[in-house]
């Protein structure tokens, strides 16, 4: 059977509508069911299309952005890369502010996009001139005709999660899910989707995950962004140094926090017993999910929807690489997750 009979006309059509398939064996030993909802199947292999293409369009219908426009933008990666793919569909120059801790795969994918990339250092004040929020700042006050898209700081964030991704899930799950666990960085995500499903089931749980060196977690406990909170970190796209107003914190029941070294055999994890290649905050979906189970968030009658937010290509150089694990200390005897080479 063929699932899709339509001929598009373009990448752009093909943003959202991502599969949700179950998890059978990392789950097992959870009570509930456990589904994921892979967004590696946008064209851009992130959910990021989906925020991209809303602002920009946006942008478009307000007259913002018009022929020979440059979009610019602050990026992990991924919303770089979707930005970069729907400005060279659309016609548009792009420009990007770029962490020094993404990947060099992503960063190398930005470039053969044909998007021209500012790396910065991330571990610096977000008020420093060389933070990517800055440079952002910087490149799109001296470029004219340009237009920022700003997502940590964008309601359409949010908005485009709520149009889309919520209602997804709630017409994939036929109204069953009862708990959703979502990575939050930007916010726009877990903010937008949480917001529609809580309005269908206000008994749904909304359950974030952030990273340890992240303030997110405890400014949602208490309200106050505590910088000794802040410290280097290795995943990406997830967990921030500064407070989104694109995450509505009101719609988040509970944080977990997890550590890169447990994200990152995670996500190997999900590949030997999924078979999905998952990118980084996916491994770290996954064990704040298994973190939620051993504090009993999660009954027999438990319908659990994950969304994996990107695909593992996206990390070949990093938490796919043994040599890259072993430079972080993440060095495990059974690490390798593939037999050595046979040359003949």
């Amino acid at each position: 059977m063929i699932r899709n009979k339509e001929i598009y006309k373009n990448l752009i059509e093909l943003v959202g509508e991502t599969p949700m398939v179950q998890l059978n064996v990392i789950t097992k030993k959870f009570p509930g069911k456990y589904f994921a909802k892979l967004e590696m199947f946008n064209p851009g292999h992130s959910q990021k299309d989906r925020i991209a293409l809303h602002i920009v369009e946006n942008a478009e219908k307000k007259g913002i952005l018009k022929p020979g426009s440059t979009i610019v933008e602050t990026t992990s990666g991924n919303t770089g890369f979707s930005l970069a793919m729907i400005a060279m569909v659309k016609g548009y120059k792009c420009k990007l502010a770029v962490s020094d801790k993404s990947s060099l795969d992503k960063i190398d994918g930005l470039r053969a996009m044909g998007a021209e990339v500012f790396v910065c250092p991330a571990n610096v004040p977000v008020e420093d001139s060389r933070s990517y929020y800055e440079v952002a700042k910087r490149i799109h006050k001296e470029t004219p005709n340009s237009v920022y898209i700003n997502q940590y700081f964008n309601s359409l964030n949010i908005e485009a999660h709520y149009a889309t991704t919520g209602p997804e899930i709630w017409e994939q799950t036929k109204g069953k899910i009862t708990h959703l666990v979502v990575a939050s960085g930007t916010g726009g995500t877990i903010s937008g989707s949480g917001k529609f499903l809580k309005e269908q089931n206000p008994n749904i749980k909304i359950l974030g995950v952030d990273a340890v060196g992240s303030v997110l977690k405890k400014y949602h406990e208490t309200g106050e962004l505590d910088k000794n909170e802040i410290k280097p970190y290795k995943i990406e796209g997830l967990g921030k140094n500064l407070i989104p107003t694109a995450t509505d914190f009101s719609i988040i029941d509970v944080y977990e926090k997890v550590t890169d070294k447990d994200a990152a055999y995670k996500a190997r994890d999900i590949i030997k017993k999924e078979g999905i290649f998952p990118g980084y905050t996916c491994g770290a979906i996954m064990q704040a999910t298994e973190q939620y189970a051993n504090k009993g968030m999660f009954n027999n009658d438990s319908f659990v929807v994950l969304i994996f937010p990107d695909h593992g290509s996206r990390y070949i150089s990093k938490i796919y690489s043994d040599d890259w694990m072993k430079e972080q200390g993440f060095y495990d005897s059974n690490m390798s997750q593939n037999k050595p080479s046979i040359h003949i």
